[in-house]
């Protein structure tokens, strides 16, 4: 699975999670509670979202993503 892929079902996940998103600038670098506005709610829906539709799990322990490429990266990692 490339990063381009999970970016484009990053992108879905973060549309229903939050619809009225502008999605057009979203870019690896975009952060997601301060550009996004993703707050702890969101976060966790954004997190169990992602894990399901991907077939991962995210890193017990680990610091959450701060960026839409951070949970790209995560993504690929686990599943490899």
């Amino acid at each position: 699975m490339t990063r381009e892929e999970v970016f484009d079902g990053l992108k879905e996940v973060i549309a229903v999670i939050r619809p009225s998103t502008d999605l057009t600038n979203v870019s690896f670098d975009t952060e997601l509670v301060r550009q996004l506005g993703i707050d702890s709610l969101s976060m966790i829906l954004l997190s169990l979202a992602v894990e399901e539709k991907f077939q991962m799990r995210f890193p017990v322990g680990a610091p959450a993503p701060v960026t839409v490429g951070e949970v790209c990266d995560t993504v690929i990692a686990a599943k490899q």
